[in-house]
């Protein structure tokens, strides 16, 4: 039996297949910062993310419920994810 992908993974892998990083995710851990490391994640980019999120894990994401801090690192997106998902 495969286990099941945890929440980090999860997130790293769509942000992966959606911002088209070929793979360049798989070094990322929990502590990676995402703005200033990854040149792909713009306004638009974070907007398409968002709707990937709300459809890979049906949930709804509220505008005013993300902020800088949200995409600061890998890890606090996964918990952003997690607390959606509550």
């Amino acid at each position: 039996m495969v286990p099941l992908m945890s929440r980090l993974e999860e997130v790293k892998t769509l942000l992966d297949k959606t911002l088209g990083l070929g793979g360049r995710s798989a070094q990322f851990t929990a502590d990676t910062p995402l703005p200033g490391n990854l040149p792909e994640l713009d306004s638009m980019a974070v907007a398409n993310l968002l709707v990937v999120f709300e459809e890979y894990f049906g949930c709804r994401i509220y505008e005013d419920e993300v902020d800088g801090e949200t995409f600061a690192t890998l890890g606090s997106l996964a918990a952003f994810i997690e607390r959606k998902l509550g």
